[in-house]
């Protein structure tokens, strides 16, 4: 009989062993669904805020070139008005060096000296003078005031400037002022 005791109470024992492991399952399993959801919520946030935060460097990315872009053509602008103002200045002494006619060399060198270092001038703010004799003609850049028919020169080509065109980068500051040979 003793034995018999022993034998009911293992598997009593036994018995509420297993249900206490498998009540301990249950909120084991439940606890790991709710971890998941919980890391997946978790996950879902910091994709968002990923994905918040490389909208946001992208924009700020943006908006620094567009501001940069900005600063260049206000700074294009600005050279552009100032060289304007000087354009009439090179004019007359181109002007006046076409007519010297017999004026003194130190008064000719002087006037060359003045027109190179105005030149040097407009070259370090980046400016361009076009329309010379032989250039094809293009409408963008040169303004055409006369035709002339010139077998020497090819179709479309500037044979006479009138006044020279300047630019900044694509920019024209002044269209130049040319005669066009053999246009249709």
């Amino acid at each position: 009989m003793g034995k018999k005791k022993e034998e009911k109470n293992t598997e009593a024992q036994e018995t509420k062993v297993q249900t206490e492991a498998e009540a301990n399952q249950e909120p084991v399993e439940e606890t790991q669904d709710k971890n998941a959801e919980e890391l997946k919520k978790a996950q879902d946030a910091l994709a968002a805020q990923k994905d918040s935060y490389l909208r946001l460097a992208a924009e700020y990315d943006n908006y620094r070139k567009r501001t940069q872009a900005e600063k260049l053509s206000i700074y294009d602008d600005a050279t552009a008005k100032a060289v304007e103002q000087l354009l009439p200045v090179a004019d007359s002494i181109d002007m006046a060096l076409m007519n010297m006619g017999d004026a003194p060399d130190e008064f000719k060198k002087g006037l060359e000296l003045v027109k190179n270092q105005l030149a040097a001038s407009l070259a370090k703010l980046k400016v361009e003078v076009f329309g010379e004799v032989g250039e094809e003609f293009n409408p963008e850049i040169h303004n055409a005031i006369s035709t002339a028919e010139n077998a020497e020169l090819g179709k479309n080509t500037i044979s006479q400037v009138f006044q020279k065109g300047y630019k900044i980068g694509n920019r024209v500051i002044r269209h130049a002022m040319v005669q066009v040979a053999n246009c249709d």
